[in-house]
């Protein structure tokens, strides 16, 4: 369970794909309405920027960059499941042990 969509091999699903797509093209329509007010200004359409769908800014949630993120920083070992941790564990319920013993 706790496994689940971490892959990259999984695609997200249909309503989240479906939310992805309608940003993309809104965020589109409203560079292209941006660019449309810019040359009805008086600008040159040569000037501007034109937006399309391959232009995209580089946000946090792109995937390769969170992929290279993960790459870059493993997960440490949780501390509890290390030998160290399990010897301390031992060697504190040893002496609580010890310590029941000479109190009776």
């Amino acid at each position: 369970m706790s496994q689940r969509r971490r892959s990259p091999d999984v695609t997200p699903p249909k309503e989240v794909q479906r939310a992805q797509a309608h940003r993309e093209r809104h965020r589109i329509h409203a560079e292209l309405q941006e660019v449309a007010d810019l040359v009805s200004a008086g600008l040159d359409p040569d000037d501007c920027h034109e937006p399309g769908a391959a232009w995209k800014p580089v946000s946090h949630k792109d995937p390769e960059v969170a992929r290279e993120k993960l790459a870059k920083s493993a997960r440490p070992k949780r501390h509890w499941k290390l030998k160290m941790w399990k010897r301390r564990s031992a060697t504190r319920q040893a002496k609580a042990e010890a310590l029941r013993l000479t109190d009776l």
